[in-house]
């Protein structure tokens, strides 16, 4: 039984991370148990502290806004780190794999390829269609490998059971892994010697992972150490930290839309001593901002010409134009099919149970239990 700070911790009917239905710690629990079990609950306020002040230092806060001024607040972190055992990770990361190598072969298919899906009835092509992040404006613009999503940010839960089930899939431009890394840097200086009782897989290599990655997708006549930079808003964004951040760990350049120029479709951005051709654009910019001449003649966030030099194929953009179709909130109830569809096996991972409201009978079900359903407008 676990004693001490967890004395009286009821889990209820929920599945918890940590401890067993009968008060007991999951075995790969227990030496973190034991170890926070050992603190008061004046150490645990101080090492609170401690996780403020990095988080402040490096900047990693955000305003709350309610009557008159707003309130700078660090980021949350949980002092209890969530363990995951190598071989829950193993079936994860494979899950993982597998339906982001599904949901990219389902986008080229869609934008450069014959629309199989689509024909052959796995999904439907008014569904499609009715998107909001459907873009017709990505039709016939190849990405290398067809690596038109090469971020995702796939949201997983668990269930009563403690199986993981994908709950929503996140293509477009999706944000968070820089608070992954700082929380982890954190923990080494508010935990470090939990860290002595467990081999933790490093997480302070996605930099030049991420690097390497937008690299390998750079266009057929680029350079052998192809220019790549991050795009964003600008320092208003609520993401900015995010941005510098991947940029610095990366080692390039951080730039707005009024930093680049597209001249003969070929994209380059103003530096000190003249332009220089840029290859690769890791953009964080919305598909609706991106261009002013193919999509919002109001942006000043974008790059006018930009889609026209990614169709020329002078210039990737990671993600894709166009991913927003494939994380529809109504295109998630298909994402199994897609995965049999397209790499003729069964899913790894398991979706949450989806009903789609224009079929009476899934309606009439949702609608008798509407209090214990959580719904969802799609795109």
């Amino acid at each position: 039984m676990t004693t001490g700070l967890f004395d009286g911790y009821d889990p209820e009917t929920f599945f918890d991370e940590a401890v067993e239905s009968d008060g007991r710690p999951r075995p790969h629990y227990e030496a973190l148990v034991e170890r926070l079990a050992a603190f008061s609950t004046s150490q645990l306020a101080e090492r609170e502290r401690i996780r403020d002040a990095a988080f402040r230092q490096a900047g990693i806060t955000f305003m709350v806004y309610g009557e008159g001024e707003g309130v700078e607040r660090t980021f949350p972190m949980d002092l209890v780190p969530r363990l995951i055992p190598a071989s829950e990770w193993k079936h994860l990361e494979a899950g993982l794999v597998q339906r982001v190598t599904a949901l990219n072969r389902f986008l080229d298919d869609l934008y450069v390829g014959d629309q199989a899906a689509l024909k052959d009835g796995i999904i439907p092509r008014w569904l499609v269609a009715s998107s909001d992040g459907f873009q017709r404006q990505a039709f016939g613009i190849s990405v290398p490998h067809g690596a038109r999503c090469l971020v995702a940010g796939i949201d997983i839960v668990r269930d009563a059971e403690g199986t993981y089930r994908v709950l929503e899939d996140n293509l477009r431009n999706p944000s968070g892994v820089s608070y992954v890394l700082e929380n982890r840097a954190a923990m080494t200086r508010v935990l470090p010697r939990v860290f002595g009782d467990h081999l933790v897989r490093p997480v302070d290599h996605y930099g030049p992972a991420l690097l390497n990655a937008l690299r390998r997708v750079s266009p057929p006549g680029a350079d052998p150490e192809p220019t790549v930079v991050v795009l964003t808003p600008g320092v208003f964004n609520n993401a900015y930290f995010e941005h510098a951040f991947l940029a610095r760990q990366m080692g390039v350049e951080l730039v707005e839309g009024r930093d680049l120029v597209v001249d003969d479709h070929v994209v380059s951005m103003r530096t000190t001593h003249g332009l220089k051709r840029v290859d690769v654009i890791y953009r964080r910019i919305d598909d609706a901002f991106l261009d002013p001449v193919v999509f919002r003649s109001d942006s000043i966030l974008g790059v006018p010409g930009l889609m026209s030099a990614a169709r020329a194929g002078n210039v990737t953009l990671a993600n894709a134009v166009g991913n927003g179709v494939a994380d529809d909130k109504a295109v998630y109830a298909y994402v199994p099919d897609l995965i049999r569809y397209y790499l003729d096996a069964e899913p790894i991972l398991a979706s949450v149970p989806t009903y789609l409201l224009w079929d009476p009978d899934q309606r009439q079900h949702v609608l008798d239990r509407i209090d214990e359903l959580v719904v969802k407008p799609v795109a």
